[in-house]
């Protein structure tokens, strides 16, 4: 299955290359977001708060990875999905997807990191712990909107639909998220935030335990 997993992955990097315009996009996107947040809630006045500053960026990165996940399933006509199901297994197929977005949006938070630093400053004390909540984050992000895309794509592409299915699992992981980068960004002690890091792991693993049973009998429908 690994074998089928990295020929998957390497098929999505290179159709990202071949389509720049999509990746290129979601990069605009996150600058511009950055930018308008400069310019609209006081940053150039130096007014801007530490709580302010970490959840600005968790909703910019939230809308990023969703922007960059929607077309997980969406860009694959019915063709090349048949293709799919005949030369490779439905957890194979899951799995590199849940991979392949992590990466993705690990990229795009790790851009949104350094625009916000350049142009919003850069309060956080505990660097590490940060980048460590970051990589859960994404994989979080990445494992539950995989998934509902799929569900998505078989109801007819529906984005209303994928966004109330997401919206009970990324809530959770989005409030453990902001919690963890604020305890980062204060400098405390790590031990304050080990109950939330084992908790957003455990979300992340439950999400990707239940997309790897799940999506064969989504797939084979």
């Amino acid at each position: 299955m690994w074998k089928q997993v990295m020929v998957l992955i390497n098929k999505e990097l290179t159709l990202e290359w071949r389509q720049k315009y999509a990746l290129n996009g979601i990069l605009l996107y996150v600058v511009s977001a950055v930018f308008i947040t400069y310019l609209s809630v006081g940053a150039r006045q130096g007014t801007l708060t530490v709580p302010t500053w970490n959840a600005l960026y968790w909703i910019i990165i939230l809308f990023s990875a969703v922007n960059a996940v929607a077309k997980s399933f969406v860009q694959e006509h019915q063709g090349r999905q048949l293709y799919y199901y005949m030369i490779a297994s439905p957890e194979a197929i899951i799995v590199s997807k849940i991979i392949y977005n992590t990466l993705l949006t690990l990229v795009l938070a790790l851009l949104g990191y350094a625009v916000f630093s350049l142009i919003l400053g850069n309060p956080v004390q505990d660097q590490g712990m940060f980048m460590l909540n970051l990589i859960l984050g994404a994989i979080g992000f990445s494992a539950c909107l995989t998934m509902v895309s799929g569900i998505a794509s078989k109801a007819g592409n529906n984005g209303t639909l994928m966004a109330i299915l997401s919206f009970p699992v990324i809530i959770p992981i989005l409030l453990m998220a902001i919690s963890i980068s604020k305890n980062a960004i204060d400098g405390l002690d790590r031990g304050v935030s080990i109950d939330k890091l084992f908790t957003l792991l455990a979300i992340n693993s439950i999400v990707g335990a239940v997309s790897y049973i799940l999506f064969p009998y989504l797939w084979k429908s």
